[in-house]
């Protein structure tokens, strides 16, 4: 069994996404002000419980974010996803994608994305429509022979572990296992989905954070982020180290 060791000077791209607004109700989008806060590199471990510090250090993490908010339209969302894992200028490793939830204090990292049951409306008025869809297109549908659920390749339940040890206390981490038909599973499983189709693995998970968008509650998602991505990193060297 090999240690985890950041030896390996690779540096790794994570990929974090945020939501714009999509009622008026919420003009400001929780999930997109967090992402654009964060840093460009994941910092130094912060930890102060020495018992739940990193082991090891890792390599650069490096944390790309995009230029501005995914537009909450199903249209919109559906052309993205691709161009973010297909990007020949771009390597992406893991990806995050954040969205907002409601108003309980509980940040929700997802199991699962689903294909079907999108019965809402989105920014622009729109239904998905894809049972129609399929129904005209046949095998030409993009998610033909897609099974209905697809799950993420990372470890989450270990992920979820080193996460909840490395934060505090006093907050509500689970892992989901519904990430509720509409705007935030459908941009998760359109990622799991085109890495699914291209028989790459599925290193992206779905975070769901409050809606609320005061100062302190975005600074604590951002810390969670990062915690989060952390978490991710070392499950995964870990998880390769052991097979090697």
């Amino acid at each position: 069994m090999g240690s985890l060791d950041a030896s390996h000077e690779k540096e790794l791209a994570i990929l974090v996404t945020g939501f714009g607004p999509f009622r008026e109700a919420y003009p400001v989008n929780p999930s997109w002000e967090i992402a654009a806060l964060l840093p460009d590199y994941l910092p130094a471990d912060r930890v102060k419980d020495v018992a739940h510090r990193s082991a090891k250090s890792l390599p650069p993490v490096r944390i790309v974010k995009l230029p501005e908010a995914v537009r909450t339209s199903y249209e919109y969302t559906r052309d993205l996803v691709p161009k973010l894992w297909d990007d020949a200028g771009r390597k992406i490793d893991y990806a995050v994608h954040i969205g907002m939830a409601g108003p309980q204090l509980v940040y929700s990292i997802e199991r699962r994305g689903h294909r079907d049951g999108y019965g809402a409306k989105d920014v622009d008025g729109k239904l998905l429509e894809d049972e129609k869809r399929h129904a005209e297109q046949g095998d030409q549908w993009i998610w033909h022979g897609v099974p209905h659920e697809l799950l993420t390749d990372f470890d989450i339940d270990d992920v979820h572990r080193r996460w909840v040890d490395r934060s505090p206390k006093n907050l509500d981490l689970r892992v989901s296992e519904d990430a509720g038909h509409y705007l935030c599973d459908f941009i998760y499983f359109s990622s799991l989905a085109h890495l699914w189709k291209q028989q790459r693995p599925k290193k992206v998970v779905f975070f769901h954070v409050p809606l609320h968008s005061d100062s302190e509650s975005l600074k604590r998602g951002v810390e969670l982020v990062l915690t989060l991505i952390r978490s991710i990193v070392e499950s995964e060297l870990e998880r390769e180290t052991s097979v090697t």
